[in-house]
């Protein structure tokens, strides 16, 4: 590779593509091979650990209306329709 090495593999448990890229030094195949799969499994496991939280619904946000549905511009009235 050149100078500035750079490798895109796909991430087998998600299909993803992930993409690496070494702007100094020069890296063996196996290095890069362990590094991608040393990454990808931390990024498993992250991703696997990662719960959202539940949105919370203030009683302000409950009592409001709706916001308005926009008008239908293709239904003339009166007169100026045209």
């Amino acid at each position: 590779m050149s100078s500035s090495q750079s490798r895109d593999e796909i991430d087998p448990s998600s299909g993803r593509s992930i993409s690496l890229e070494l702007v100094r030094g020069t890296a063996t195949e196996d290095e890069l091979a362990a590094l991608i799969a040393v990454l990808s499994d931390a990024y498993s496991n992250e991703e696997a650990t990662a719960v959202a939280s539940a949105p919370t619904v203030s009683a302000w946000t409950r009592t409001q209306r709706p916001i308005r549905t926009p008008l239908r511009r293709d239904i003339p009235w009166g007169r100026f329709f045209g």
